[in-house]
This record gives C-alpha cells, sequence and structure tokens, in this order.
C-alpha cells in the first residue's frame, strides 16, 4: 500500500461523498445475504455478530496508520456499543425486519441534534428526504410491530437513537484516520460479544468461514470506512438519509439468493410501499443536482452553468 492510504485521505467536495456512502449503504445491504444463508440456520444473532466484528477487524487494523487519540473517541466507541447491544436485543426480542427498520428512525434524531446543536448546514430539499424517508419507515413499523413485544420495540428505537449518536461522532471526528475510528468500534464490540460468543456450542466449521470473512470485511467493515470518509464532506442528516437505502435492498440481496430456501419469506406490501417512499425521498432530494451543460452558439456569452453550492 502507497503512504496515500485511501482510508486515510478524504474525500474530495461534491458528489464523491454522497458516492462514498451510496457505496456504503449497498454494502452494508448484504447483511440479509450473509445472516439468511441457510448455513447458518440456528445461529444467534451475538454469535454472528463477534464473528463479524473480529473480520471486520481483519480488514481494517492493517489499514490504520495514524492512531491518534482524542475525548471525543469515548462517546463514539460507547455509542457504537450501546448501538450493538440493543439493536442485538432487539433482534431476539422481535422480528429481525422490525429490529433493522426501528434503527433507521435514526434520520430523525441525527437531523434534529446535527441541526440545532452542531448547527450542521441544511439544503432546502432535504425536508424530502426527512419527510418521505420518516413516513415510508413509520408506514412498515405500522404493520410490522403489530403484536411484537414492546420491550423489543424499545430496544429497537434506542438502537436508533444511538445509531444517529455513532454517525455525529464519526461526524465530529473527521479530521481523525477513518480505518482508525472504525477499527477501534469494532475492536471494542468484539471485545464485548466475545464472552457471549465463545462459550456458545456454534463454531465455524467448513464454509462458514468463508462466509463469515465476507460478512465481516465487506458487509461491515468495508462499508463503515467508507461511511466515515464521506461523512467529512456530507452533513450528518444527509448521510443518515442515504443509509435509508440499506433496508430497502436487503429484502431485494435476500430475495435474489435465497427465495428457494426453506425459510425465506417474502416482503409485504407495506415493506414495498414503504420502500418506494423512502426511495421517492432520496430523488426529490437529489434530482436536478446536476444541470445540463449548455452549448452556447457561436458569438455569444456561455451562460454560467455552474452548480450551486450545497
Amino acid at each position: 500500500m502507497s503512504s496515500a492510504d485511501p482510508a486515510s485521505t478524504p474525500p474530495p467536495p461534491g458528489n464523491s461523498g454522497r458516492l462514498l456512502l451510496l457505496a456504503a449503504a449497498v454494502l452494508w445491504s448484504t447483511s440479509g445475504f450473509f445472516a439468511k444463508a441457510p448455513i447458518f440456520d440456528g445461529w444467534p444473532g451475538p454469535v454472528l455478530a463477534f464473528w463479524r466484528a473480529v473480520f471486520a477487524c481483519l480488514i481494517l487494523l492493517p489499514m490504520v496508520r495514524r492512531p491518534r487519540w482524542s475525548p471525543k473517541l469515548i462517546p463514539m466507541v460507547l455509542l457504537f456499543t450501546a448501538m450493538n447491544f440493543t439493536f442485538l436485543s432487539a433482534l431476539t426480542l422481535t422480528e429481525a425486519a422490525n429490529a433493522i427498520w426501528l434503527q433507521y428512525t435514526s434520520p430523525l434524531w441525527v437531523f434534529l441534534v446535527g441541526v440545532f446543536l452542531f448547527r450542521e448546514p441544511v439544503h432546502a430539499r432535504d425536508r424530502w428526504l426527512l419527510i418521505c424517508g420518516m413516513s415510508g419507515v413509520a408506514l412498515i413499523l405500522a404493520f410490522e410491530l403489530q403484536g411484537s413485544d414492546p420491550r423489543g420495540v424499545i430496544y429497537g428505537l434506542l438502537s436508533g437513537l444511538f445509531f444517529a449518536g455513532v454517525v455525529l461522532s464519526i461526524r465530529q471526528l473527521r479530521d481523525q484516520e477513518s480505518a482508525w475510528l472504525i477499527a477501534l468500534n469494532h475492536l471494542v464490540a468484539a471485545a464485548l460479544l466475545a464472552p457471549l460468543a465463545l462459550r456458545d456450542e456454534h463454531w465455524p466449521q467448513g464454509a462458514q468461514w468463508a462466509y463469515l470473512a465476507g460478512f465481516g470485511m465487506f458487509q461491515m467493515g468495508l462499508p463503515y470506512v467508507l461511511f466515515a470518509l464521506g461523512l467529512k464532506t456530507v452533513a450528518g442528516h444527509e448521510a443518515a438519509g442515504i443509509s435509508l437505502l440499506e433496508p430497502v435492498l436487503v429484502p431485494i440481496w435476500v430475495y435474489v439468493a435465497w427465495h428457494g430456501a426453506d425459510n425465506y419469506t417474502p416482503p409485504h406490501w407495506w415493506t414495498l410501499v414503504g420502500g418506494g417512499l423512502i426511495l421517492s425521498g432520496l430523488y426529490l432530494r437529489y434530482q436536478g443536482l446536476r444541470r445540463p451543460t449548455f452549448r452556447p452558439r457561436p458569438g455569444l456569452p456561455a451562460p454560467d452553468a455552474r452548480l450551486p453550492k450545497e
């Protein structure tokens, strides 16, 4: 690896940060491909989470070049740990889909805290991203949560609040190396989950090692680095809105990979409609972001086709 480490080099301003966030959301969305693989039938959530964190560390630690201490690391690590604990607790008390969607109430918290406390910039079209995104999440939850354990709902909502804290913490630490921040989070998560996982009867064998390596490196480790890089130039509430693509894409990957499996459950209509609302919010936020380049007729001055600053 050259001295210009891609994990520590901030992306140029403009749309590059948004593309990094988009790539992170797409990679995150492959969680269903790994977690729903028949090869892991019967595996508890904390065990999968532990091995995912371990393999994430394997790809993240070699990327760290300039670890640097800051008091702001403490709330980031604590929030990341709390997010994992509450999310895993929600997974054990309610359906997996409910836990995922409850966690994605986070854009509302990111918007409120980021804008009113940290004074992050707001674009005029951000309201469409927030309104449509939260409407889609609310529609899905209104149907999915019927009859759910209220403790699972509480844990899920808390996981969304803590995820918002993680986003804002990484945003506040954007002058630090991205790989260092994400590696530290996963090291702490792996250490805390180790007592639960290592005493469990499930231990990786054969092809499970390859699945766990992909789960940790490409579904968890790499996308978090991309997400941290994107947060260097994109406001927290916008980044959280873009990340809503993850739960929209999860059922697509599950269908493509495992629709013939015995444990496959197709998405309900409210998931499709709610996902459509989220995609509509993203479209309304970013449509017209690039304007066409005008070619003036000879002898006429060229119009100013520069994009407005966002």
